[in-house]
């Protein structure tokens, strides 16, 4: 074990308080950083053995704080905190910004015929799928027919909800019809993540005490958690599907988007990508990452086991997912 770097410092926690808006917001900026999409297997599975050897009390000699705390993002971007397991590369919340923005980008601009509803709605749902279980919370593995059955429901029922929505906004106004989209996704999310995440609702996600300790699963935390979710991912839409369809129907009139119009795909995405840059980490920072729950929250058989395992335990916590 090296001296040089103190052994104190508490990595199993994020670098800020997160406690305060800021905090949160201060480290999903670093966990939802796209350039971590880039990296390397080689450079992920380096910032594995640094974090789990500092976790053991090794530390790499000559190793900095700042360079313990980066390799702690990157792992955090790539891992899942409750199984470990190295995420899907699309399914990490780094590939939100260029994923989102291409997708959403193509669901503003595309969006005037039945057919491109239908693809670009199915393609963002399906994206919205992988996040939804590659980022879920507990340790709890789901079968093939689980995840089919769970991927059919969310898909249909978001493609279902976008044409409903789609038909009414013809007899609205252009500018009105441009928000469609986030009228859709708004309401797909709250279709897909409760059907993605179904085995959390059934059979509940680990609550801990304060240290860590678990002390059994509740489906009612998996409710909360699931509410955390939705009103997050509705939030990081917003920005992205709210801001550019009003430029976009200033741009359109001006007389160089008419001699171009192949730039509005184009123009369309870079509005999105920077509204996603910001929204993304903001709206990840809207609740904890580790949540919490008062124990009279719980379901009565588990209250009751608490009551007799850890009898000074008023408050659980648990991994709400992203």
């Amino acid at each position: 074990m090296s001296g040089e770097l103190s052994l104190n410092i508490n990595i199993k926690e994020p670098r800020w308080d997160q406690g305060t808006f800021m905090g949160r917001a201060k480290h999903f900026f670093m966990v939802t950083d796209p350039r971590n999409v880039l990296q390397s297997s080689e450079t992920l599975d380096e910032a594995r053995v640094i974090v789990e050897n500092y976790r053991a009390g090794t530390v790499k000699p000559g190793l900095t704080e700042d360079e313990l705390w980066r390799a702690k993002y990157i792992y955090d971007s790539a891992f899942h905190p409750d199984t470990g397991e190295k995420m899907f590369v699309i399914g990490r919340m780094s590939a939100q910004v260029p994923m989102n923005m291409s997708i959403t980008g193509c669901m503003l601009t595309f969006y005037r015929t039945t057919p491109a509803v239908v693809f670009w709605q199915w393609v963002n749902q399906s994206f919205n799928a992988v996040v939804n279980y590659t980022n879920r919370s507990g340790d709890a593995p789901m079968t093939v027919n689980q995840l089919g059955a769970a991927y059919v429901s969310a898909t249909t029922g978001a493609v279902v909800t976008a044409l409903g929505l789609k038909s009414l906004a013809t007899r609205l106004p252009p500018i009105v019809s441009r928000f469609v989209p986030f009228a859709a996704v708004a309401a797909a999310n709250c279709i897909n993540i409760p059907f993605m995440r179904q085995r959390e609702l059934k059979y509940g996600i680990p609550v801990t005490d304060e240290n860590g300790n678990r002390l059994g699963e509740s489906a009612n935390a998996a409710k909360q958690a699931i509410v955390q979710v939705v009103v997050s991912r509705i939030g990081m839409a917003v920005p992205a599907m709210a801001i550019p369809p009003v430029i976009m129907n200033a741009l359109e009139k001006r007389a160089f988007m008419k001699r171009f119009p192949i730039l509005n795909a184009p123009v369309q995405v870079g509005l999105v990508g920077l509204c996603l840059v910001f929204a993304t980490p903001l709206c990840c920072a809207l609740f904890p990452q580790k949540s919490s729950m008062s124990v009279s929250g719980l379901e009565a058989d588990l209250q009751e086991r608490i009551r007799q395992t850890s009898p000074h335990t008023t408050t659980v916590y648990f991994n709400k997912g992203l």
